[in-house]
């Protein structure tokens, strides 16, 4: 609908040409064209830039979701890790079984997050090879079922991602883990009476020499050799703890 007076304008400049219209109507008109052109992107520009919530630009989107406690749904949420192997290679898998609640506040400092993954759920897509990661040399799922997250207080990177300096406990040896994380919105579909749903994604490196697996590929496991040997990739959907209003 922007560009019907643009094109009525262009029909008129035209006529007045013919007609002898003089410099001065012709600058007139030319001017009128430019603000009808500035008037129709900034009109095509307040269509484009709404969003789900409602926010009117990327700049004003939540950088995090209203305050209160979110509860994560273990049946959409997906913990990934990619391991080194020999080197050069890499082995991915996953834990299926993931809960914990995630605490948004007014005050960034006071965010709080407490997960706990089951680690008997691991799953690599070989079946001896779990039966292996939860033996005794890796996760030892018989005498530490669980492994933890937890953490109180976030900061923001210069990129907009938020970081938390939480501890990850593995095998009983617990070891700070920064965890870099998105809030990517809340479900726009959700159905009155029913509560929020909030959606996250977080990144992590480990090195898992640091929670005493140690058994293979030693040359990966030296003390800051390359860094890291574990990426870890987290997708969340979480829900309010009391409906929304």
């Amino acid at each position: 609908m922007t560009f019907v007076p643009r094109q009525l304008d262009v029909r008129l400049i035209a006529e007045l040409h013919v007609k002898g219209g003089g410099m001065s109507i012709r600058r007139g008109m030319v001017k009128t064209i430019a603000g009808l052109v500035v008037l129709a992107l900034c009109g095509i520009a307040l269509l484009t830039m709404g969003t789900a919530n409602g926010l009117a630009s990327s700049s004003s989107l939540a950088p995090l979701p209203a305050p209160g406690t979110y509860i994560i749904d273990p049946l959409h949420t997906f913990a990934y890790f990619g391991a080194m192997h020999h080197i050069v290679g890499l082995v991915r898998g996953r834990f299926d079984k993931v809960t914990g609640t995630i605490s948004a506040t007014r005050e960034p400092a006071d965010c709080a997050v407490d997960i706990s993954i089951d680690t008997a759920s691991i799953d690599t897509q070989v079946a001896k090879r779990d039966e292996d990661l939860r033996g005794p040399d890796f996760f030892d799922v018989k005498n530490y079922p669980a492994m933890t997250y937890r953490g109180r207080g976030i900061r923001k990177t210069a990129g907009g991602a938020w970081v938390m300096d939480g501890s990850l406990t593995i095998r009983g040896v617990t070891k700070e883990v920064p965890l870099t994380f998105h809030f990517k919105g809340l479900f726009p579909d959700t159905a009155a009476g029913q509560p929020a749903r909030a959606s996250f994604h977080a990144t992590a490196a480990v090195k898992r020499g640091d929670f005493g697996m140690t058994r293979d590929n030693l040359m990966e496991l030296v003390p800051n050799a390359k860094g890291p040997d574990v990426e870890i990739e987290i997708d969340v959907e979480a829900n309010a703890s009391t409906p929304a209003k």
